[in-house]
């Protein structure tokens, strides 16, 4: 390679064990005498830094080293921070070739560690937090780009029923369901009135993708979600699947896809290729060969639905500010990103559908 990756020293790697987050580590030992074969005890706890809502440690032995990620203590929404999905997800896909750390248990008696967890493989590697690459030179990002793609193609062609996925979420009308869901949550979270999102909801709805194979959906899938090796640009883990659920590839791709509309470098084609990055419709092609569907005819209609889906986020953020429930930090900043996002959803409509 060129050059070594690079990493953003103040997300990544581990740190103490925060306070909040202590538990008492016999009792842990205990469960993993019990529970992973091998294991040889003499735990050290460490604390991954970075912004994840599930508290994850580093749990190192003397022979190997594994990752603990636990629901946060304290009073919690009941479908919220949901670590037996992410357990379940993650060992129905060990069968697969997607790329995922191996599980070993799930522990849901909170007498243990004081919250449900469960323990997976520490695969030794780095996430990178630019997607845009800067550091690194044009092989590298464009392996990197390539296995991302790759990998999500991967997941996306993988039968939920054939590794007992089937239960993991509804079959059918995903889209139609996350239009719902996120309208109400604009509506009941509003703080001002935006005429492009009030035409989004009653627009979308009646104008979905066409219906496709129902598929494991990450949810969140991007750069920052991946593993990438130590000296390869290739993904050697998917993380973070808290938002994993059954639904339609495709949506879970092109919303992966909203870095090259929101990150004015990748917005930039010539950056991307003087970058070694694939532009926009070379990623889509790259994928779409892989997967054997033409997203070519729906593309904007998917992109459209996924800013709206985005703006909903953005503003059920803004309703807990009005309810004095979340911080007013940015609460200005992030109102115009509501109607920058509501009104280029409602320009791919009308330069498209319309």
């Amino acid at each position: 390679m060129g050059n070594e990756l690079h990493e953003t020293d103040e997300n990544t790697g581990t740190m103490e064990v925060l306070e909040r987050h202590q538990f008492d580590v016999s009792k842990l030992q205990d469960f993993m005498y019990e529970n992973i074969e091998g294991f040889e005890g003499n735990i050290q706890l460490e604390e991954f830094k970075g912004g994840q809502s599930n508290p994850t440690y580093k749990v190192i032995t003397p022979n190997q080293s594994y990752v603990l990620r636990r629901k946060p203590p304290g009073k919690l929404l009941k479908s919220a921070h949901a670590v037996d999905r992410e357990y379940k997800v993650i060992t129905g896909l060990n069968k697969t070739d997607v790329p995922v750390p191996k599980s070993y248990a799930l522990c849901e008696d909170d007498d243990v560690i004081g919250t449900a967890f469960y323990l997976m493989e520490f695969k030794d590697g780095r996430v990178l937090w630019d997607a845009a690459m800067e550091d690194s030179d044009k092989d590298e990002a464009l392996g990197v780009y390539k296995s991302m793609n790759d990998s999500m193609a991967k997941l996306h062609l993988v039968n939920p029923s054939e590794i007992g996925l089937e239960d993991f979420g509804k079959p059918g009308n995903y889209v139609g369901r996350q239009v719902s869901r996120w309208s109400k949550q604009y509506v009941d979270s509003e703080t001002e009135n935006i005429d492009s999102m009030n035409y989004l909801i009653d627009w979308l709805p009646k104008n979905l993708p066409s219906e496709k194979r129902t598929g494991i959906v990450h949810g969140d899938y991007s750069l920052t979600n991946v593993m990438i090796g130590k000296n390869e640009p290739n993904v050697i883990a998917i993380l973070d699947w808290e938002l994993s659920t059954l639904g339609d590839p495709c949506a879970d791709f092109n919303y992966h896809c909203l870095q090259y509309i929101m990150n004015p470098k990748l917005a930039d084609k010539d950056y991307c290729r003087n970058q070694g990055i694939p532009v926009i419709d070379e990623y889509v092609k790259m994928y779409s060969e892989k997967i054997n569907v033409d997203l070519t005819e729906e593309w904007d209609l998917y992109s459209a639905y996924n800013l709206f889906k985005l703006a909903g986020i953005l503003q059920g953020i803004l309703g807990r500010v009005r309810d004095g429930t979340a911080a007013h930090e940015n609460a200005a900043e992030r109102a115009s990103g509501v109607r920058n996002l509501s009104d280029k959803a409602w320009d791919l409509v009308k330069k498209n559908f319309l």
